[in-house]
């Protein structure tokens, strides 16, 4: 599980196949701004808001702040991984730990889909941007409501079935690199796990609500 806070950005080392040998499976290595505080081969670490799993730590030499993780073809399928090169930075998420404290919400860290950012509103201090949602996603946002963007915890303004918006304030445009969006660009999009979980039983409750039940012999 993660929160959403982003705690740093890295740059891409390297996008390499993955030595497993899979067909289209990357290993992708990063270099950290500092070493993730506990974390190391085996732990979970969540890169543009996408859960993967430590697969190798840089030795001395890089005092710890090189981490590979190996990408399936599902994961590139489904999320924006596939689209890195050498030189990008993602999101840096450690994996929330018992005491933590839950800054943004809670988030698995398992992308719904892939938006397209279709505006970008620049105000005085902030950054407002419009979200175009997959099909999957549609009516799963609402006002004041939680939702995963490339990581980052945010609060969605105005939405509706097929978009919604959200304001990021100067702090988050310093730590995180959604200021540097343009229309066309896609972005990880989780959704509010609790309401995803409310959503699925409402829907199987009214799905068998609207069954014709059998009669009872008489």
């Amino acid at each position: 599980m993660f929160t959403g806070i982003v705690t740093q950005r890295a740059r891409v080392a390297a996008v390499v196949p993955a030595p497993s040998g899979e067909a289209g499976a990357l290993r992708l290595v990063l270099d950290l701004a500092s070493p993730l505080p506990g974390t190391g081969l085996g732990d979970s670490v969540a890169l543009d808001g996408c859960c993967l799993t430590v697969v190798e730590v840089g030795g001395a030499e890089v005092k710890g702040t090189r981490l590979a993780f190996d990408a399936i073809p599902e994961t590139l399928r489904k999320t924006t991984l596939g689209l890195r090169r050498v030189g990008d930075r993602v999101h840096v998420e450690a994996a929330l730990r018992l005491g933590d404290a839950l800054g943004g919400h809670l988030v698995q860290g398992h992308v719904d889909g892939v938006g397209t950012v279709t505006a970008v509103t620049r105000r005085a201090d902030d950054v407002c941007l419009r979200i175009a949602v997959p099909p999957a996603l549609a009516g799963s946002q609402l006002p004041k409501g939680s939702i995963t963007v490339d990581g980052v915890s945010l609060t969605v303004g105005e939405c509706a079935d097929d978009a919604f918006t959200v304001y990021l304030i100067p702090h988050t445009l310093a730590v995180t690199g959604l200021g540097e969006k343009r229309p066309g660009d896609p972005v990880n999009l989780e959704a509010d796990v609790v309401g995803r979980y409310v959503e699925h039983h409402v829907r199987r409750y009214l799905a068998g609500a609207a069954r014709p039940t059998p009669e009872t012999p008489r």
